[in-house]
Order: C-alpha cells, then structure tokens, then sequence
C-alpha cells in the first residue's frame, strides 16, 4: 500500500511545500513577510481533473480566450437559453459550496475541504474554475481571518473561533458559475458575528439595486453606506465582475464609493457582486505566495457573493441558496433579512 502523504511525513510523489510566485514556484520553509495572526502552511501538489471540455487554462495556465476577447472591453446580453444552461452550472457551484461548508469544522484543513470542492465539482461533470488558472493551485479559494480573497487551501487545521470564507467557482457545459460565503468555524467572537452579517448586509443591499438601467458604480455608493454605518471599511484593491463563458470579463464592478465604474445594467447582462469588507482599515496586502490578500493592519475580513442576471423587471440570483443549503448563520434566512443597517 502507497503511504499516504501528510505535512509531517511527505511522500517523493506528493511533497508539502510552500507556495511561491502565482503557484509556479514551491519552497522548502516558510517565506519571509510581515505576518500578522495568520501564516501560511505547506501545500500539497495540484490535482488534476482532465476533461473533454476543460477551460483552455487548464493545462497551459495561461487563459487566452479570455485575454483576446471582445468581452473585456463591451457587456454581453445572454439568451434565455444560455441563461438556462449558466443556471444549471450555478446550481452545481452552490452544491460545491454547501458540500464544503458543511464539512468546515474545528480540525479539518483547508486542504480538505479543497478535496471536496475539487471531488463534488468533477463527479457532476465539471472543471474547478480556479484549478491552473494563471496557476493557482487548488479548486477553490479558502481565506481565513485576516485574509481578504484568494487564500490558498494549505495544511492548517481549522481553530475554534475561525472566521472562514470558501470561493467557488465550477466550469460546466462552457460557462462558469462563482459564488462565496463566510462562516464562523466553532465559537465566534460577537465583533466577528458583525463583520459577517455586515458583509452580508453590504451584498443584499447592493443587490437590491440591480435593475436595467442602473449604473454599475452605484452599486459601491449602497455598499459602502452601509459598511460605514457597521464601523467597517470597504476593500477597493478586488472588484466583482462580468461572468458566464469566460471566468472574468466585462463588466468592472468596484464595491466602492466614488468609484469610476462605466456603463449601465441591460437585461441579459450577468455580473457577480462580491464586496470584501474589513472591520479595521481597507487597505490590503499581498503574502509572498503571490495569491493570498490579507488585511494591512491585521484585521478579519468577510465576504459573500453571487453571480446575477439582469431581468426585465429586475435581477436573478442564479447562485441564491435553496431549501438544501446548511443553515449555519441565521441571516442568510429570508425571514431574518434585513439589509437596513
């Protein structure tokens, strides 16, 4: 029987080691940087999930077809039909998602929940979205405490008192499905409790003014209103985005105020909003793995996200939770939603 690989005892074929350089380099100790509450661990080596239809960054890292489309610069307005074929692949996002959260608890790593984001995703068919893209190295995002976004599935367990966001994004049938959430794992402090449910606030508001004709920088005046008014800052470094056969495009959607955001919403358009928020200062930083934003000053962060269209009459949340999603915070239940401040 083949050992298997842990941290403490590495095999030749699967190593631990830290993460370097955007995922294209690995090193042998921890690297050098102001650390905060949090530091890396070692990670195990990529998983592969070879398809028939895998994105064009799967093997090569590189996402051409996204960097030579038109789609970066104008908004498209997608069919009903492709909306249908987008939704089936939100549904299996969500799934991902739930699967992950259910199993995030006290103990189990980052790397194993990356496991079962990575196992769910494929055995319906589908591609990790984050998988080599520009390498990063794993299936899904995990960014804990003071990290902001694209945290790296690594060998720390899950301590009591955690705050634990999970980004997922999954590739089916030719288009991409990105949604997140932030968790507590075991007893959360009450400041933390409100960073989430203001972070969740901030999303629910923004996306209560999604509707055709609204400006895209509007959005960043309603988030923002309501972070300042839960003593929270707004990060400005990472914005949401347009989505659907590409995993990032058109439009540019900063959570901000005074942001320089252009255009207007059409029905068809479809977008994620994902405002990332701080209960200290906004400013971010960057560990030396080249992925993982934390806060400057140390602070938590959280975040929620959905992908969206655009209806004639309004907005569909094509990521929304359903009747199988955990219940584990009490304001993501309709009846307890109020994105008042």
């Amino acid at each position: 029987m083949t050992p298997k690989s842990t941290p403490e005892s590495p095999t030749k074929d699967e190593p631990w080691m830290w993460c370097l350089a955007r995922g294209q380099k690995r090193a042998d100790a921890l690297p050098p940087f102001a650390y905060k509450e949090l530091k890396p661990h070692p990670i195990m080596t990529p998983r592969n999930a070879l398809h028939l239809r895998d994105p064009d960054y799967a093997e090569t890292a590189e996402p051409i077809s996204e960097q030579e489309s038109k789609l970066q610069q104008i908004c498209v307005q997608y069919s009903p039909e492709q909306i249908n074929v987008l939704r089936e692949t939100c549904v299996v996002a969500r799934g991902a998602l739930d699967a992950v959260v259910r199993a995030a608890r006290v103990g189990v790593t980052t790397e194993e929940l990356d496991k079962i984001c990575h196992a769910y995703i494929t055995a319906h068919g589908g591609y990790p979205s984050p998988l080599n893209y520009y390498n990063f190295p794993k299936s899904c995002c995990t960014s804990v405490n003071e990290v902001i976004c694209h945290g790296i599935p690594d060998a720390r367990p899950l301590q009591d008192g955690d705050v634990l966001n999970v980004d997922v994004t999954a590739y089916l049938r030719g288009y991409h499905g990105d949604l997140n959430e932030t968790v507590c794992v075991g007893n959360c402090d009450e400041k933390s409790k409100k960073l989430l449910m203001t972070a969740y606030k901030c999303l629910f508001r923004a996306i209560e003014g999604v509707k055709p004709g609204a400006r895209y920088r509007d959005i960043g005046e309603e988030v923002t209103r309501v972070a300042h008014r839960r003593d929270a800052s707004v990060v400005k470094s990472y914005c949401g985005h347009g989505i659907g056969t590409l995993f990032h495009c058109a439009p540019n959607v900063p959570h901000y105020a005074k942001n320089k955001a252009v255009g207007a919403m059409k029905t068809g358009h479809v977008f994620t909003i994902e405002p990332m928020i701080n209960a200290g200062d906004w400013k971010d930083a960057t560990w030396p793995d080249g992925w993982t934003a934390v806060t400057k000053d140390g602070s938590r962060s959280a975040q929620y996200e959905h992908t969206m269209v655009v209806t004639d009459d309004g907005v569909d949340v094509l990521t929304a939770r359903n009747e199988k999603s955990p219940r584990v915070f009490p304001w993501t239940d309709p009846d307890h939603l109020s994105t008042e401040p």
